[in-house]
């Protein structure tokens, strides 16, 4: 039988989603107690990876049994013993040929700046800017990243099987009481590449780099990756979609 389960989690006091030797991770967790309970050796496959500190409220993984169960008692007890800074929100059955990874279709991610007074509560929740950011320069330099484009300038990924090619669907920027919130919607992300596409913005947003530094970087014969790459603790996994 196989399951598809929905995470959200607080990822400050974990090394990343990927399980590691002698390293605490969100998978390496899930697994821990999804074994315990049902007292046989569990491996979950997530949707991706998250990087240390990055936070999640719709990160997906399935996983395999050997048996049948009821999904509300698993879901309980796997709240109940799990640490308070994960939490199960869903859990179905899937066919045994699904993946989250490979038939996921979009992932959305959003991230936090706190632009305003400083606030020790959000020190782990979003990245703290002080000077003003330029939100319309922001805006115009994110219409460049709309569509398909090499983001091979926006990745550390060594290589890729398939391209650097990816689609960034949406893009939204927005700000309420000194807050603002970057929207992400795309086919597919790489190792820091939300975190490069935001770190491009915020530099935008503090006249660092000029309206047109996105677009000089996307597409490139060249590769040239870009110095900017916002922090972990302001990243949001929000949702995977699938079909």
């Amino acid at each position: 039988m196989r399951y598809l389960a929905t995470f959200s989690y607080d990822g400050t006091a974990y090394n990343g989603w990927q399980k590691q030797p002698d390293a605490a991770t969100v998978q390496g967790e899930i697994e821990r107690v999804l074994s315990l309970i049902l007292n046989q050796s569990i491996e979950v496959y997530g949707s991706g990876r998250t990087d240390r500190g990055v936070h999640s409220h719709g990160q997906t993984a399935h996983f395999d049994a050997d048996k049948d169960f009821d999904l509300n008692k698993l879901k309980y007890g796997f709240n109940r013993l799990i640490k308070s800074d994960i939490f199960m929100t869903g859990l179905k059955r899937v066919k045994p040929d699904f993946h989250a990874r490979y038939n996921a279709k979009s992932k959305f991610y959003f991230f936090l700046i706190n632009n305003g007074t400083y606030s020790p509560f959000m020190r782990d929740y979003s990245q703290q800017i002080r000077d003003k950011l330029d939100l319309e320069s922001m805006k115009k330099a994110a219409e460049s990243f709309l569509g398909f484009h090499n983001f091979w300038d926006f990745t550390t990924k060594e290589e890729d099987k398939d391209g650097f090619v990816r689609e960034i669907r949406s893009i939204k920027i927005k700000q309420s009481r000194g807050m603002v919130r970057i929207d992400v919607l795309g086919n597919g992300f790489m190792t820091y590449m939300v975190r490069f596409v935001v770190g491009a913005l915020i530099a935008v947003g503090q006249h660092r780099e000029s309206v047109d530094y996105v677009k000089e970087h996307l597409d490139m014969q060249t590769r040239n990756v870009i110095s900017y790459k916002a922090e972990a603790q302001g990243l949001y996994l929000y949702r995977v979609n699938y079909q």
